[in-house]
């Protein structure tokens, strides 16, 4: 997937321990855990706004984006053409 999720080096940059920033934002440790790993296809806004408030960080941050050209000749699952 092109998008990965960095969230791990912004708790090591925080000195902070991902079981304190789940309680903290309110998700299961296991449900962060899948987030830290790129696990999941999606993420919520509200939940995003959370971890950046908490790290007090910008989604850039906690985001990187690896380009690849199949990213633009994939299905329309946004309903592009």
């Amino acid at each position: 997937m092109p998008i990965r999720v960095t969230l791990d080096l912004m708790l090591n940059r925080r000195k902070m321990k991902a079981k304190d920033l789940a309680q903290r934002i309110g998700i299961t440790e296991a449900n962060l855990s899948l987030l830290r790993t790129g696990k999941v296809k999606g993420l919520r806004f509200e939940t995003l706004a959370k971890i950046c408030a908490v790290l007090e960080c910008q989604p850039g941050d906690l985001l990187a984006h690896d380009p690849d050209e199949s990213d633009l000749t994939t299905g329309d699952e946004d309903g592009a053409p």
